[in-house]
């Protein structure tokens, strides 16, 4: 069972990756886009909360990898 769960958390990891890099990617071009397109500052704000909240997402799953190799430590 060990190898499976090395896999699991593998393609948690990529997720984990995927879902940072796109996330800054998005927020960049939002930042960027969003002045020149005259979309007001709430919305600036509510892209920032969403970013956030992704990032916040990410973090979680880290702690669950973080979590699960140290129970394979332990076993």
């Amino acid at each position: 069972m060990g190898e499976q769960n090395d896999k699991a958390l593998a393609k948690k990891g990529q997720t984990v990756g995927l879902v940072i890099a796109i996330t800054m990617v998005l927020w960049l071009i939002a930042n960027l886009a969003g002045p020149q397109l005259g979309l007001p500052g709430r919305y600036a704000l509510l892209i920032d909360f969403a970013a956030l909240a992704a990032l916040f997402w990410s973090m979680v799953l880290i702690w669950q990898m973080w979590q699960a190799r140290q129970a394979d430590k332990q076993d």
